[in-house]
């Protein structure tokens, strides 16, 4: 997928782009239901919310708010404002920088709702992935860490195949 400006990774054996994936699962009631009972003890100790039926509303909800600033297709539409370093201690700009976007706060909490993406250059991205992060730190559940692992594997084929910047995507696309 891909609109010149955001991209998104098709994986082996899927039939839909990730960001399409993840938004749908986000607002997905039975996808969310499972997600939050599986991991009730992450939602309760981080977030302090015990009903899963709220996790779910503010997760649709959120879910919404990110998709229609992810998708916004004005031409003037800043996704830099929108993606940060995925490293909060990096200062500095480095090529096929790995991205993060966050959610928007709601009323009672921090959003948990990320995508990862990788900077191909100001205001161009490619998702590689989108997950619910309900720890502080990526590396404490297995679905924070294969989306880790994943921007990582999409960032190293780039760079295998001579991919730095938009243009070389481009290149390869045709």
């Amino acid at each position: 997928m891909g609109n010149g400006r955001l991209w998104a990774v098709v994986y082996d054996g899927d039939d839909r782009d990730i960001l399409t994936k993840t938004l749908t699962n986000w607002l997905d009631p039975e996808y969310l239901s499972l997600f939050f009972e599986n991991n009730i003890k992450d939602l309760e100790s981080f977030f302090h919310i015990t009903d899963i039926d709220k996790a779910i509303y503010d997760t649709v909800v959120d879910a919404a708010s990110l998709s229609c600033m992810i998708l916004d297709l004005n031409p003037d539409a800043k996704l830099d404002t929108l993606f940060r370093p995925l490293e909060n201690y990096r200062t500095h700009e480095m090529i096929l920088s790995r991205e993060k976007a966050k959610g928007r706060r709601t009323s009672n909490h921090g959003s948990w709702l990320r995508l990862y993406a990788i900077k191909l250059e100001s205001n161009i991205f490619l998702i590689t992935g989108g997950t619910i992060k309900l720890t502080h730190y990526m590396a404490d559940r297995q679905h924070t860490l294969n989306e880790l692992a994943n921007i990582e594997k999409v960032r190293n084929l780039l760079l295998e195949n001579g991919i730095i910047d938009y243009d070389s995507l481009k290149d390869l696309l045709r």
